[in-house]
Order: C-alpha cells, then sequence, then structure tokens
C-alpha cells in the first residue's frame, strides 16, 4: 500500500494537480492539510472521479484536513480526544479513518506563530493532546497499524533546517517543539521516511519568498510517523511536485508498506 500526506496550500486552486500527481504517483490513501474551505466547497467530485472515498473537515477559508483513499475508508473521526480549542474555536486540524487495515490520520499542527504568540501554547497543548490521544490508542490495542502523517510544523533536528542561524528564537525548531515530537517516539512510533532519505539538505517545505526553493532553504517539517507494526518498505519526498506554477510550497511525502 502506497500511502502519502501533502499540504497542499488550498485544495480548490490545485485540484488538478493534485489529481494528476494522484495517477501519475500511483498512491492508494492521500492525507491532505490546509485544504482551506467548508466541507460543502472542497471538491470531492474530482477525487471520486478518480475512483478516491472522501472525507473531509472544514470550516472555513483557513486550515481543513482530509483523506482520499481507494482501498476503504471506514471509521472517520473528526478530531482525537482532547483536542484543544484556540480561542474557543475548534479549528479543524485532524482527520482519521480506517483505509484498508490501516488507521491513517491527516494532521495539521498549530504553527505557533512566535515564542511569545498564544498560538504557540495551544500547539503545545495540541501536541500534548495528540500524544495522550496515541498512548491511549497503542494502549487499547497494541498491535494497531496507525499512521500519524502530514504537517508538523516542527524541524526535529538542525539538519531539518537550511540555516539554524536563521531560525534562531524562532517556532519549528524550538526545545519545547523538539521534544513535544521526540516524546512520539517513547510510544514506539517512528518516522518512516527518515531512514530513506537521509539529511542534511532533505526537506519538505520551501518558503514561496527570496527564491528559498532554487536555492534550496527549505525546512523538513512534514513527517509520517508510524506503530510498529506496520513494515515501511520505502520513503521518498517527491520534491519536483514543488516545481512549476501554481505549486504548493509543500512536497508531497509518500511510504510503501506491507
Amino acid at each position: 500500500m502506497r500511502i502519502a500526506t501533502w499540504n497542499v496550500n488550498s485544495a480548490r486552486a490545485r485540484i488538478e494537480r493534485i489529481t494528476s500527481w494522484l495517477e501519475r504517483s500511483d498512491v492508494d490513501v492521500l492525507a491532505i492539510q490546509e485544504t482551506k474551505c467548508r466541507d460543502d466547497q472542497f471538491p470531492a467530485m474530482a477525487f471520486e472521479a478518480a475512483g478516491y472515498e472522501v472525507a473531509h473537515h472544514g470550516t472555513n477559508q483557513w486550515n481543513g484536513v482530509a483523506l482520499v483513499s481507494r482501498v476503504g475508508l471506514d471509521d472517520v473521526q473528526i478530531g482525537f480526544p482532547g483536542v484543544p480549542t484556540f480561542r474557543d474555536q475548534a479549528e479543524p486540524r485532524a482527520i482519521g479513518a480506517n483505509c484498508g487495515g490501516v488507521t491513517v490520520w491527516s494532521l495539521y499542527v498549530p504553527n505557533g506563530r512566535t515564542l511569545t504568540d498564544p498560538h504557540y501554547e495551544y500547539k503545545l497543548r495540541w501536541l500534548d493532546a495528540l500524544w495522550d490521544a496515541t498512548a491511549a490508542w497503542l494502549g487499547s490495542a497494541p498491535g494497531a497499524r496507525l499512521a500519524l502523517t502530514g504537517d508538523w510544523n516542527i524541524a526535529p533536528h538542525d539538519e531539518d533546517v537550511w540555516d539554524m542561524a536563521v531560525f534562531a528564537d524562532s517556532t519549528h525548531v524550538s526545545d519545547p517543539e523538539r521534544k513535544a515530537y521526540q516524546r512520539f517516539f517513547d510510544l514506539g512510533l517512528s518516522d518512516a521516511v527518515r531512514p530513506f532519505t537521509p539529511g542534511p539538505g532533505i526537506y519538505t517545505y520551501w518558503d514561496y519568498t527570496k527564491l528559498r526553493f532554487p536555492r534550496r532553504e527549505g525546512m523538513r517539517i512534514d513527517h509520517m510517523l508510524v506503530s510498529p507494526a506496520l513494515r515501511v518498505t520505502s520513503g521518498r519526498i517527491d520534491r519536483d511536485e514543488r516545481k512549476g506554477k501554481g505549486a504548493s510550497d509543500h512536497a508531497p511525502v509518500i511510504m510503501e508498506i506491507e
């Protein structure tokens, strides 16, 4: 089975590009983040025409997550237990489903903005709640086939950003964020893609400004963490999909499992 995650930065603006990529890449399940639309605006018909079932969670023009699958889409979950709100608003940042026997989550972890912004504390609370939920899932079913995929908005190691000096005193690389991310490995999860894409210089995101992409000035912030029950046979980042007119600022990340 081939599973991918992709922050598309507007599903409606890039639907033709996404469906074309699905056909070329032969992906069975795609976790999508930053759809930027309500449920009634999501271009579900285009995915269905390509042979995929669709589950989407979006409430306005911000955030939004989706799963599209051609191997089944059952037991859809909107959000996870204990997911926090931001300023009393429940943001659409998590959707999960059973896809061909694998519980796949599409996650859009809060950005954090700055280290002094309330959004940063929200980000840490959100990660703590996700950890609690994951611990409960694996505690009740140690053999669960689980994949936590998406835009984590965390660069786990210094080599995951093009220049640490640029990110000094910034989000995405702060110790609390990195520690929150590393805690998932204590549960037995592993990075599905990194063993096949060793760094440095391997990224998933490049800002639109200052020619970051052609200058290879990016960040590795999109991740696929899997439970021990999943045997991953390959993993890669489709950097080429970041090229060209109308590209998202993120590249798709793909893994294959037995």
